[in-house]
């Protein structure tokens, strides 16, 4: 499967120039970020890649729409490739919210606050990300899925760090 990193939004591009979180809440992707994901969906188009499965945070649909639309496939919402808990860019928007902006999605199967209320530990993360993976190796598909998620859930993973927009080929069936 692959795991991309969504698009870039407010909070990388302040973060990374001043390593202070800006204090917003699931931001949307900016003009870069939307960029980068038409950009990675042009490379993508390659990949044989059948089926995306998002983040539930704003700028990872977001990508995801872009991607999806690009090549024509389904998104499906799976919590558990959320970001860690650590920024308030972490903090989520309503399912009720993202059922209304994106209502072609199935989301019914998310609370409706589905991310972490505090601080997640590495621990936690590293054992959402193992149950992820566990369950995306048993699916027969998993070599024609693409993964739009974040920069925690790509390094516990796949143990790499990548960039906005970025992807990498994972073998879930790799412990």
């Amino acid at each position: 499967m692959i795991l991309m990193r969504h698009g870039e939004t407010v909070f990388n591009r302040v973060y990374g120039a001043t390593r202070r979180d800006p204090g917003v809440a699931d931001p949307a992707l900016t003009e870069v970020g939307r960029a980068q994901a038409a950009a990675a969906a042009r490379r993508l188009a390659g990949e044989d890649v059948r089926r995306l499965i998002a983040s539930p945070f704003t700028r990872a649909l977001e990508t995801a729409e872009i991607v999806a639309r690009h090549l024509r496939i389904p998104v499906t919402v799976d919590a558990r490739v959320r970001e860690r808990a650590a920024f308030a860019c972490d903090v989520g928007t309503c399912r009720t919210a993202l059922a209304s902006r994106w209502s072609g999605l199935a989301l019914d199967q998310l609370d409706e606050v589905w991310w972490h209320a505090a601080v997640e530990g590495e621990p936690a993360l590293d054992a959402r990300c193992a149950e992820f993976r566990a369950d995306i190796a048993r699916a027969a598909d998993w070599p024609h899925v693409a993964v739009i998620t974040h920069w925690g859930v790509i390094r516990s993973l796949a143990r790499v760090s990548l960039t906005n927009g970025e992807a990498v080929r994972f073998d879930p069936t790799r412990a």
